[in-house]
Protein backbone atom coordinates (compact mmCIF):
# COMPACT_ATOMS: atom_id res chain seq x y z
CA UNK A 1 0.00 0.00 0.00
CA UNK A 2 2.48 2.67 1.07
CA UNK A 3 4.58 1.59 -2.01
CA UNK A 4 2.42 3.54 -4.08
CA UNK A 5 2.37 6.78 -2.34
CA UNK A 6 6.08 7.58 -2.48
CA UNK A 7 9.51 6.43 -3.90
CA UNK A 8 11.63 5.65 -0.79
CA UNK A 9 14.02 2.68 -1.04
CA UNK A 10 17.05 1.43 0.86
CA UNK A 11 17.00 0.13 4.13
CA UNK A 12 15.16 3.25 5.72
CA UNK A 13 12.44 3.20 3.07
CA UNK A 14 11.93 -0.53 3.96
CA UNK A 15 11.31 0.30 7.64
CA UNK A 16 9.32 3.39 6.93
CA UNK A 17 7.24 1.72 4.74
CA UNK A 18 6.31 -1.23 7.06
CA UNK A 19 6.01 1.04 9.87
CA UNK A 20 3.74 3.44 7.58
CA UNK A 21 1.49 0.30 6.77
CA UNK A 22 1.27 -1.14 10.55
CA UNK A 23 0.49 3.15 11.42
CA UNK A 24 -2.29 3.06 8.64
CA UNK A 25 -3.73 -0.30 9.80
CA UNK A 26 -3.95 0.60 13.10
CA UNK A 27 -5.40 4.19 12.59
CA UNK A 28 -2.02 5.58 14.29
CA UNK A 29 -0.09 7.28 11.47
CA UNK A 30 -0.37 11.05 12.94
CA UNK A 31 0.51 9.86 16.64
CA UNK A 32 3.77 8.17 15.16
CA UNK A 33 4.66 10.38 13.03
CA UNK A 34 4.08 13.07 16.47
CA UNK A 35 5.99 10.60 18.23
CA UNK A 36 9.07 10.42 15.63
CA UNK A 37 8.94 13.72 15.47
CA UNK A 38 9.15 14.48 18.95
CA UNK A 39 12.74 11.96 18.83
CA UNK A 40 13.97 13.53 15.81
CA UNK A 41 14.23 17.05 18.20
CA UNK A 42 15.75 14.84 20.74
CA UNK A 43 18.37 13.36 18.60
CA UNK A 44 18.80 16.90 17.30
CA UNK A 45 19.19 18.37 20.61
CA UNK A 46 21.36 16.14 22.11
CA UNK A 47 24.80 15.10 20.55
CA UNK A 48 25.71 12.23 22.86
CA UNK A 49 21.96 10.72 21.63
CA UNK A 50 23.13 11.44 17.95
CA UNK A 51 26.43 9.59 18.36
CA UNK A 52 24.94 6.96 20.50
CA UNK A 53 22.49 5.95 17.73
CA UNK A 54 25.07 6.16 14.73
CA UNK A 55 28.10 4.67 17.23
CA UNK A 56 28.71 1.10 15.89
CA UNK A 57 30.51 0.57 19.15
CA UNK A 58 27.68 -0.54 21.25
CA UNK A 59 26.20 -3.63 21.12
CA UNK A 60 22.62 -4.84 20.24
CA UNK A 61 21.86 -5.64 24.28
CA UNK A 62 23.22 -2.02 25.24
CA UNK A 63 21.43 -0.40 22.19
CA UNK A 64 18.43 -2.42 22.98
CA UNK A 65 18.37 -1.51 26.68
CA UNK A 66 19.01 2.36 25.78
CA UNK A 67 16.32 1.99 23.36
CA UNK A 68 13.79 0.56 25.92
CA UNK A 69 14.35 3.19 28.63
CA UNK A 70 13.91 5.60 26.30
CA UNK A 71 10.47 4.66 24.98
CA UNK A 72 8.98 4.23 28.33
CA UNK A 73 10.26 7.97 29.40
CA UNK A 74 8.87 9.19 26.35
CA UNK A 75 5.64 7.55 26.93
CA UNK A 76 5.35 6.40 23.37
CA UNK A 77 3.08 4.41 21.96
CA UNK A 78 3.13 0.50 21.85
CA UNK A 79 4.11 0.51 17.92
CA UNK A 80 6.29 2.94 17.76
CA UNK A 81 7.92 1.47 20.51
CA UNK A 82 7.83 -1.57 19.17
CA UNK A 83 9.66 -0.33 15.77
CA UNK A 84 12.25 1.30 17.94
CA UNK A 85 13.17 -1.59 19.65
CA UNK A 86 12.52 -3.85 16.05
CA UNK A 87 15.94 -1.44 14.63
CA UNK A 88 17.94 -1.81 17.84
CA UNK A 89 17.61 -5.34 17.83
CA UNK A 90 18.40 -5.24 14.20
CA UNK A 91 21.54 -3.17 14.42
CA UNK A 92 20.06 -0.39 11.90
CA UNK A 93 19.86 2.83 14.75
CA UNK A 94 22.07 4.39 12.69
CA UNK A 95 19.59 4.57 10.13
CA UNK A 96 16.85 5.92 12.71
CA UNK A 97 17.23 9.45 11.19
CA UNK A 98 16.72 8.50 7.71
CA UNK A 99 13.50 6.13 8.81
CA UNK A 100 12.28 9.08 10.50
CA UNK A 101 12.38 11.33 7.27
CA UNK A 102 11.01 8.65 5.16
CA UNK A 103 8.46 8.11 7.45
CA UNK A 104 7.42 11.66 7.16
CA UNK A 105 7.52 11.90 3.64
CA UNK A 106 5.06 8.82 3.38
CA UNK A 107 2.74 10.52 5.63
CA UNK A 108 2.42 13.94 4.01
CA UNK A 109 2.35 11.63 0.62
CA UNK A 110 -0.83 10.19 1.77
CA UNK A 111 -2.04 13.80 2.79
CA UNK A 112 -1.91 14.86 -0.27
CA UNK A 113 1.07 16.97 0.70
CA UNK A 114 4.27 17.45 -1.15
CA UNK A 115 7.76 18.65 1.07
CA UNK A 116 10.37 21.49 0.33
CA UNK A 117 13.35 22.65 1.31
CA UNK A 118 14.23 26.46 0.43
CA UNK A 119 18.03 27.23 1.39
CA UNK A 120 18.07 31.46 1.61
CA UNK A 121 21.59 33.12 2.09
CA UNK A 122 19.73 35.42 4.92
CA UNK A 123 17.04 34.59 7.08
CA UNK A 124 13.28 35.18 5.31
CA UNK A 125 10.62 36.76 7.18
CA UNK A 126 7.10 35.10 7.48
CA UNK A 127 5.62 37.05 4.61
CA UNK A 128 8.56 35.88 2.82
CA UNK A 129 8.07 32.34 3.67
CA UNK A 130 4.20 32.71 3.52
CA UNK A 131 4.73 33.92 -0.39
CA UNK A 132 7.48 31.51 -0.89
CA UNK A 133 4.85 28.36 0.12
CA UNK A 134 2.50 30.16 -1.58
CA UNK A 135 4.40 30.12 -5.47
CA UNK A 136 5.51 26.58 -4.70
CA UNK A 137 1.99 24.97 -4.02
CA UNK A 138 0.82 26.63 -7.22
CA UNK A 139 3.62 25.43 -9.37
CA UNK A 140 3.08 21.70 -7.80
CA UNK A 141 -0.83 21.79 -7.31
CA UNK A 142 -0.44 20.32 -4.10
CA UNK A 143 0.01 21.42 -0.14
CA UNK A 144 3.68 22.32 0.40
CA UNK A 145 5.60 21.31 4.16
CA UNK A 146 8.38 23.95 3.50
CA UNK A 147 11.27 23.71 5.66
CA UNK A 148 14.21 26.51 5.68
CA UNK A 149 17.26 27.04 6.41
CA UNK A 150 20.19 29.55 6.02
CA UNK A 151 23.84 29.02 4.05
CA UNK A 152 25.37 32.17 4.03
CA UNK A 153 27.65 30.46 1.33
CA UNK A 154 25.15 30.91 -1.50
CA UNK A 155 25.99 34.99 -1.20
CA UNK A 156 22.25 36.00 -2.16
CA UNK A 157 19.74 34.22 -3.60
CA UNK A 158 17.66 30.64 -3.05
CA UNK A 159 17.98 27.41 -3.29
CA UNK A 160 14.33 25.64 -3.51
CA UNK A 161 13.89 21.62 -4.06
CA UNK A 162 11.02 19.78 -4.04
CA UNK A 163 10.66 16.63 -4.81
CA UNK A 164 14.11 15.05 -7.23
CA UNK A 165 13.41 18.85 -8.81
CA UNK A 166 15.69 21.68 -7.41
CA UNK A 167 15.68 25.29 -8.70
CA UNK A 168 18.91 26.93 -8.11
CA UNK A 169 18.86 30.88 -8.12
CA UNK A 170 21.51 31.50 -6.10
CA UNK A 171 24.00 34.30 -6.81
CA UNK A 172 26.88 32.30 -5.96
CA UNK A 173 25.46 29.68 -8.84
CA UNK A 174 25.35 32.58 -11.07
CA UNK A 175 28.67 33.98 -10.46
CA UNK A 176 30.18 30.40 -10.94
CA UNK A 177 28.33 30.06 -14.57
CA UNK A 178 29.62 33.69 -14.94
CA UNK A 179 33.01 32.45 -14.35
CA UNK A 180 33.32 29.20 -16.80
CA UNK A 181 31.52 31.56 -19.54
CA UNK A 182 34.25 33.99 -18.98
CA UNK A 183 36.61 31.12 -18.97
CA UNK A 184 35.70 29.61 -22.60
CA UNK A 185 35.46 32.82 -23.93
Amino acid sequence: MSANLAPISGVAGRYANALFDLATEAGAVEAVEKELNSLQADINASADLDAFLRSPVYGVAEQLDAVTALTEKAGYSALTANFLKLIAKNGRLPALTDMIRAFAALSASARGEVSADAVTAAPMNDEQIKALRLEIERMVGKAVNLETRVDPELLGGLVVKVGSQMVDASLRTKLNRLKTVMKEA
